[in-house]
């Protein structure tokens, strides 16, 4: 399966087919390369998170689909949450709820404005001034477990509650197209994270056995880095995480961890 560019013009954001009812809204010129994940129902769509809040996603999402579209947040990291005040309805795992209702433990608005702001590669809308950048806060309308599952009419996803990265960190598995969209606990080219004093490597591992359990995915999509990754990725994520089980590595202060296509920092 090939992801084809979509012809919507945007300064910001490239939104790219990967099938007529799902598409990835993406933020290149920003370090993260992050992606946000619209899935089309027959009844109303899913927007799996909503970027970094540089610009305005809703702009984009309104070009795709004239369904009323609810939030999925795979986890309440900023650039996961950017655009959440920009619709009515937000679902988060109930262990991330007090860092989209308070922020987040431990990380400071001046760090926040200071990431939000490097390494960006291409202009940034008119709108976007990091000095008074502030991080959505607020409550969701509902709150998520493993094993929930959502229904878009003719669309089935399935929640998993992936902890490591986040507390509330879920994986999203769409029963009927077969995709995975595992947030930031597996993705490709940069290290996955688990190394700040609010995530866990042994959870992490944990989650990345449960993941690669799951039969029949036909395309893993993370939340940052390449677009689309074959499920082979998840037996390989499986052997890497046995290894690191195995000779304890799966705790703080162990290094960065190099496999064939992925990596961890611990």
């Amino acid at each position: 399966m090939q992801v084809k560019l979509v012809l919507i013009k945007d300064s910001w954001f490239t939104v790219q087919l990967i099938d007529s009812k799902t598409y990835a809204i993406s933020e290149y010129g920003h370090w993260e390369k992050v992606h946000s994940f619209l899935l089309i129902g027959e009844e109303k769509a899913v927007l799996i998170d909503t970027g970094l809040g540089i610009d305005n996603i809703k702009r984009i999402t309104d070009q795709l689909t004239s369904l009323p579209i609810e939030v999925i947040t795979t986890h309440v990291h900023v650039d996961h949450i950017g655009g959440h005040g920009l619709y009515d309805t937000i679902y988060v795992h109930e262990l991330d709820k007090d860092w989209l209702v308070n922020g987040i433990s431990g990380l400071t608005l001046q760090q926040i404005r200071t990431d939000i702001q490097r390494d960006i590669t291409i202009p940034t809308p008119k709108t976007f001034n990091p000095e008074t950048y502030q991080p959505f806060t607020g409550e969701p309308t509902a709150l998520l477990a493993d094993g929930d599952v959502l229904q878009l009419g003719n669309r089935k996803l399935k929640i998993y509650h992936t902890p490591g990265h986040s507390p509330g960190h879920i994986t999203i598995f769409d029963e009927t197209y077969n995709y995975l969209f595992t947030g930031d606990l597996l993705y490709d080219t940069e290290p996955i994270f688990a190394f700040y004093p609010s995530t866990s490597p042994s959870d992490l591992v944990r989650s990345i056995e449960k993941i690669a359990l799951i039969p029949n995915v036909a395309k893993v999509f993370g939340s940052h880095h390449t677009l689309g990754l074959a499920p082979t990725v998840l037996q390989e994520a499986y052997d890497a995480v046995q290894y690191l089980k195995s000779h304890q590595l799966d705790q703080f202060g162990t290094g960065i961890h190099s496999f064939q296509q992925i990596s961890f920092r611990f």
